[in-house]
């Protein structure tokens, strides 16, 4: 009897790309090998089985949407560098790292060129994830920093999109073209939504951001009636990007599970800003969100076990 895989994309924050990396040479980022790793070991544990048959149970994705922005930091970091300007290492930081931030939110408001080249990339990483994971697989969806952001409109614009029948300004063609017809593509099987350092709180301002997503999806239970989604929202109280959810409205409090107080980093970062880079390597975190991937999948494959226990 076949058993039902879980499937977990991986959206990364602002200033995660490397500029001076070809994309197509790009391999996947350290702290995305040591996540992966880390994760599937609390999975194994949870289940009580090898490291190496957890692997084959869950399916990770990193989608890289750094590249979408490069090209345009690039050229404006050629244009002003060596203008007598002071502490020309921080004028770069900034660039490819609020940059991200700036050129996002902008393009959703005036022009969505690059706003949809990064949806598309969304897309791509979850057709990936229907074809390696099963097009019905629980999605679980990690994101940090300006990842929650890009994360939460895209599943936003993809539930609005299946609300309004197809409005082709929410999903335009050149996202609709990375995109498969199955449920997982759809968001449908949206379980799991974890939240890492996230500035939404300063999004909520917003128009778009009055109305949250929904955790779990609203057709999850057609594709997995046992399911019992959750979205957790880790933030660090030192950490001044990211915030608190829940208390942003009615509707929050509503769908956000929990907002979870963390400590992250280490004696250097873990009680100043820097803390926000953190999230991805603090064990708290990654124990919790192991611990629900493990009872997803026992959840989802409740009846193949009960068979194979018969």
């Amino acid at each position: 009897m076949s058993v039902n895989k879980i499937a977990v994309a991986v959206i990364h924050g602002m200033g995660s790309g490397d500029p001076d990396v070809d994309e197509g040479k790009l391999e996947k980022p350290e702290y995305f090998s040591k996540l992966s790793q880390e994760l599937i070991e609390k999975f194994a544990q949870q289940l009580g089985i090898s490291p190496e048959e957890a692997e084959s149970r869950i399916v990770f994705e990193y989608i890289y949407w750094a590249p979408m922005l490069q090209p345009e930091q690039r050229e404006l970091w050629e244009k002003v560098k060596g203008e007598n300007l002071r502490f020309e290492w921080l004028r770069f930081f900034f660039i490819h790292v609020l940059g991200d931030t700036i050129a996002y939110q902008v393009t959703s408001e005036r022009d969505r060129r690059l706003y949809d080249l990064i949806h598309a990339r969304v897309a791509e990483g979850l057709r990936n994830l229907a074809e390696k994971a099963g097009p019905t697989a629980p999605l679980c969806t990690l994101a940090h920093s300006l990842g929650t952001v890009i994360a939460s409109n895209y599943f936003y614009d993809l539930q609005e999109f299946t609300r309004t029948r197809g409005s082709k300004v929410l999903m335009p063609e050149s996202v609709r073209n990375q995109m498969g017809n199955t449920p997982l593509e759809r968001g449908e099987t949206l379980t799991l939504f974890y939240t890492l350092g996230s500035p939404l709180a300063l999004w909520s301002l917003h128009q778009k951001f009055d109305r949250p997503i929904q955790v779990p999806a609203k057709q999850l239970s057609t594709y997995h009636p046992n399911l019992v989604g959750e979205w957790v929202n880790f933030y660090d109280p030192n950490d001044i990007i990211s915030y608190p959810l829940k208390s942003l409205s009615p509707e929050y409090d509503q769908v956000v599970t929990t907002d979870w107080p963390v400590n992250v980093g280490n004696l250097l970062t873990s009680w100043n800003p820097l803390s926000h880079v953190a999230y991805w390597s603090d064990g708290f975190i990654t124990d919790a969100i192991g611990e629900a991937l493990a009872s997803t999948w026992k959840a989802v494959n409740l009846e193949s076990l009960t068979a194979i226990a018969q």
